[in-house]
């Protein structure tokens, strides 16, 4: 599909306008931290270690998450589920921006970082780009899910559908490793003492929340729409 196509049928240009008025609330909210955070934090906080090492899956995370977008925005993946992920993402990153606007929220799990070790170091950068503030819920485990579970969708269809056993063998080792670096990231959040288990788990309830309704409820109330002798142009899934 060309550049021009993918313009009009995928509307890719959604991904750099949103991105941009994405990056400028969250500076906003970053630059206007109001006096009076709500301070997040469970007692399971304070039986996780620090573990530097975790800073390779955390930074990651972002390499991860622009492949995906790639891969369903200009691969030859259907545009039910490129819109899947990028609704998907779009509402919880727009929940998270309301969130943090109405809810101003920070946490003070960091630790005093000790050592001159290239981890270590690679920490005290992070820790000195990102404030401790804006943290629920968190969007490195929001974000890192929903990719997991648009690549477990569109997998799922394409094993049912798969007869030759070397392709459905690397299928499911490419998935079990996106799960395993997804695994990884949402356990970095933790052990870098950038986010609490309350972040952790309210992204969890989030991303639950979000594929029941884009993945089951919605694709149901269309295939129904459909058969009930509506034209499928006419039906949108959004």
């Amino acid at each position: 599909m060309s550049i021009n196509g993918l313009w009009k049928k995928k509307r890719i240009w959604v991904i750099p306008v949103y991105g941009f008025f994405y990056m400028a609330a969250f500076v906003f909210l970053e630059n206007n931290s109001s006096a009076k955070l709500h301070m997040i934090h469970s007692v399971i906080d304070d039986q996780i270690p620090f573990c530097e090492y975790f800073i390779i899956p955390y930074l990651m995370w972002f390499l991860y998450i622009t492949c995906v977008i790639c891969y369903f925005a200009f691969g030859k993946r259907s545009s039910k589920e490129y819109y899947q992920l990028l609704v998907s993402l779009g509402t919880g990153m727009t929940v998270f921006i309301i969130t943090c606007f109405v809810y101003p929220n920070g946490q003070a799990l960091r630790p005093e970082l000790t050592g001159d070790g290239i981890f270590i170091k690679l920490v005290e950068m992070l820790y000195h780009m990102d404030t401790p503030t804006n943290v629920l819920p968190s969007m490195h485990v929001f974000c890192s899910s929903a990719c997991w579970l648009a690549l477990y969708e569109h997998t799922r269809g394409r094993i049912e559908k798969q007869k030759d056993n070397r392709k459905l063998k690397q299928q499911k080792a490419g998935l079990a490793g996106a799960g395993v670096l997804t695994a990884a990231i949402i356990l970095s959040t933790v052990f870098l003492k950038q986010h609490s288990v309350i972040d952790v788990a309210s992204a969890v309830l989030l991303n639950i929340i979000c594929y029941q309704l884009y993945y089951k409820i919605i694709p149901v109330r269309y295939k129904k729409r459909v058969l009930s002798g509506e034209r499928e142009e006419s039906v949108s899934y959004f």
